[in-house]
């Protein structure tokens, strides 16, 4: 059965915006490890089966409230530098800065789904082409090689994967290990130094 339109509440919006601003809220200040429909409706104030009148499935609005946390994250990071503006090494160091901090915001909201691969994958189908900033990062790094400010045989793929992986390497290990050193500065001017210039350099 396909879901109702959604509700109108007294201030003007509506119930299903409702149910996912208050999911948003849940997941942001207590993270997402044994979050239950309940509990989103008791917060909410409205009775449990009212969410699936606005929902095809549970995981639909865990997906959106799981969306809109990451979209309200990546809102308070600030903007990432423009192709062509700046250099590329401090313009890459910015990126790293963001992708560290974002990951380190949003990642511990995941945890609490990993066991649940439906939601999961309708997080995945909200994501908008070009909007994640692994794409990002990428879609910048061709466009410094279209400006001819790297050079013309740079493999900008590889590069921006390495610079993905060492963010989720530094933040993956924080989550396993509480002792974990902070990312380091120095690190990032290294890893930065290594993507541009090669590891013989």
């Amino acid at each position: 059965m396909s879901p109702r339109k959604a509700a109108a509440l007294p201030d003007g919006g509506n119930l299903r915006d409702h149910l996912i601003a208050t999911a948003e809220r849940i997941i942001a200040e207590r993270g997402t490890v044994g979050l239950t429909v309940r509990a989103i409706a008791r917060e909410a104030g409205v009775a449990d089966g009212v969410l699936y009148n606005h929902f095809a499935a549970k995981e639909e609005l865990l997906a959106q409230a799981l969306n809109a946390h990451v979209r309200k994250v990546e809102s308070g990071l600030g903007v990432l530098p423009a192709p062509g503006t700046g250099s590329v090494e401090e313009n890459l160091k910015a990126y790293v800065a963001y992708g560290l901090a974002m990951h380190q915001a949003i990642l511990p909201a995941f945890t609490g789904f990993l066991a649940q691969p439906k939601i999961l994958a309708r997080f995945a189908e909200l994501a908008e082409p070009g909007e994640d900033w692994r794409d990002r990062l990428a879609a910048y790094l061709r466009a410094e090689l279209d400006l001819g400010r790297l050079p013309s045989d740079a493999k900008t793929s590889t590069a921006a994967r390495i610079l993905v992986g060492y963010c989720h390497e530094v933040v993956i290990s924080a989550l396993f290990d509480a002792h974990a050193p902070a990312p380091d500065p120095a690190a990032v001017d290294d890893l930065v130094a290594v993507v541009l210039r090669g590891i013989a350099s």
